[in-house]
């Protein structure tokens, strides 16, 4: 999101829609070759449109947006936003609430090592791609 913020305000509001279309395409690719490629594409078509700002903004800025494509590809619709995290974050917030004030600091990491080892096991499966024995120290 962030990313297509970056490029969209060096754009015009009238081209706007035709830009945001082209950046979802690079995400939408099945590799992450194909996606570099696409990005490749995407920025000569911005700087042909005359929008050399975002096509620089595009070739500088991708291979960031694309880390996720080092994942097994059953977890790239989870893992190429910070949604998940936002998640995680808001549910770790909701539970300490509720026990209000923690007796010592590692009660309070206890519990939230806990939920995350949860996460990492009921969600995302198979341990080959998450190493949660961190999480049992």
């Amino acid at each position: 999101m962030h990313f297509y913020r970056n490029v969209l305000s060096k754009v015009p509001k009238s081209r706007r829609a035709k830009t945001a279309a082209m950046l979802k395409a690079i995400h939408a690719m099945e590799s992450r070759e194909a996606s570099e490629a696409k990005a490749l594409a995407v920025a000569d078509e911005l700087e042909r449109m005359g929008l050399r700002e975002a096509a620089k903004v595009v070739r500088e800025g991708c291979a960031e947006t694309l880390a996720y494509t080092g994942f097994p590809q059953e977890h790239w619709r989870r893992i190429r936003t910070n949604n998940a995290i936002e998640r995680i974050n808001r549910e770790i917030r909701r539970r300490t609430r509720v026990v209000g004030t923690f007796p010592d600091g590692r009660s309070a990491l206890m519990l939230v090592t806990a939920r995350l080892k949860y996460v990492a096991e009921s969600e995302w499966g198979s341990r080959r791609y998450l190493d949660v024995s961190l999480l049992d120290e």
